[in-house]
């Protein structure tokens, strides 16, 4: 079913496309009748007109009849008028109880399809797309909460090692009461090392939850684009120097827009610690901003291993990792890009990933003030 394609129609067009095909219907039965009866109705006329009728009473009965007669035909249009609306009345009633019976079964979890009457194909084909909408969602959903759930177990677990790491090293400073200065910095730099990382996964957890529990609202005013970049460069300078990365960043036209600037600092702060955490050491992260017509363009391009196209495609989802090992430091939560997703989404704009030779391609795209 998840190849399926189904044709999308507006709830205006879709009241009207059913109104319309019984309406027609109704109409071109009730032409029909009313043409057969007029020409049943010109016959009996005629062939009464020109039998001699020798029987005084038939005669004068056919003739009462046929002064008549246009009452006559009057009568019965009305009978199979009010016949005919009562036909297509239960016949829209029919409609009415299908529709019915197939919105029960949209919220069913198999992928059987929705089968109507052919009549009312528009409407079967948008309960098969609403159907197909959410049976896609509910799968995604169910992803995006089984690598949660994982991710919290994996989280959970990881906060063992580092505190245990610290403590122990604790312990011995503590005990070991004649100890060389040299060991004694070794001991705190791998304690302090050790309470760093606990403090990424804390942050990890919290950034979850930040997640799940709010919704993301922007206070819209004038956003300074160029100087926004500067600063985030400029702030990320020490997190470049254990990889020895650099950075180039390159501005083109006037890059200004109307946003939210603390939420846009959050995307291009999540795109930059993605460059550093997936970037071969001592190469260059480069940051491009340029105005396009309408619109700003801006990149972050990065030297690292190319990512392969079935986990491109995921790279926007919630909690997902494009680094799933547990032994690295690269990645967190999985949750900024999918947060800068959101984030440019509100801004009206689009964000985008490539990679291909060894080149990790970030691209965002916000329209210009």
């Amino acid at each position: 079913m998840s190849k399926l394609k189904f044709r999308r129609i507006s709830k205006k067009q879709l009241s009207r496309s059913i109104t319309t095909h019984i309406f027609v219907r109704f109409l071109i039965t009730l032409i029909v009748f009313s043409v057969a009866l007029a020409l049943l109705f010109v016959i009996a006329v005629v062939i009464g007109s020109s039998v001699t009728w020798y029987n005084v009473t038939i005669y004068n009965f056919l003739r009462a009849i046929l002064d008549r007669a246009f009452l006559l035909y009057l009568f019965f249009w009305l009978i199979g008028f009010f016949v005919i609306l009562f036909y297509y009345w239960r016949k829209t009633m029919g409609y009415i109880e299908d529709i019915t019976n197939a919105s029960y079964r949209i919220t069913s979890p198999n992928e059987e399809l929705i089968m109507l009457p052919a009549e009312l194909k528009p409407v079967e084909d948008q309960l098969n797309q609403i159907k197909f909408d959410m049976l896609r969602n509910q799968r995604a959903a169910k992803e995006a909460e089984q690598r949660k759930n994982d991710l919290i177990v994996y989280l959970a677990h990881d906060l063992k090692t580092p505190l245990t790491s610290v403590l122990g090293y604790l312990t011995l400073l503590k005990d070991e009461r004649e100890i060389s200065e040299e060991t004694q910095t070794k001991y705190l730099n791998v304690a302090y090392d050790k309470a760093v990382r606990l403090e990424e996964l804390i942050n990890e957890f919290f950034e979850i939850t930040r997640f799940n529990l709010s919704n993301i609202i922007l206070e819209q005013g004038p956003v300074n684009l160029a100087r926004l970049l500067e600063q985030l460069t400029y702030e990320f300078v020490p997190m470049l120097k254990p990889k020895s990365l650099q950075y180039d960043l390159r501005m083109e036209g006037e890059l200004t827009l109307t946003g939210d600037s603390d939420k846009l600092g959050r995307v291009f702060d999540n795109l930059m610690r993605n460059a550093i955490s997936y970037s071969y050491e001592n190469s260059t992260i480069l940051i491009t901003a340029k105005r396009e017509a309408e619109q700003l363009h801006i990149c972050f391009i990065n030297d690292g291993n190319t990512i392969p196209p079935q986990k491109l495609i995921r790279i926007f989802d919630q909690f997902y990792r494009l680094d799933t090992s547990r032994t690295t430091k690269s990645g967190g939560a999985g949750l900024g890009l999918a947060i800068a997703k959101e984030i440019i989404e509100l801004h009206h704009g689009t964000i985008s990933a490539e990679s291909e030779g060894n080149k990790i391609i970030l691209k965002v795209i916000l329209p210009a003030s």
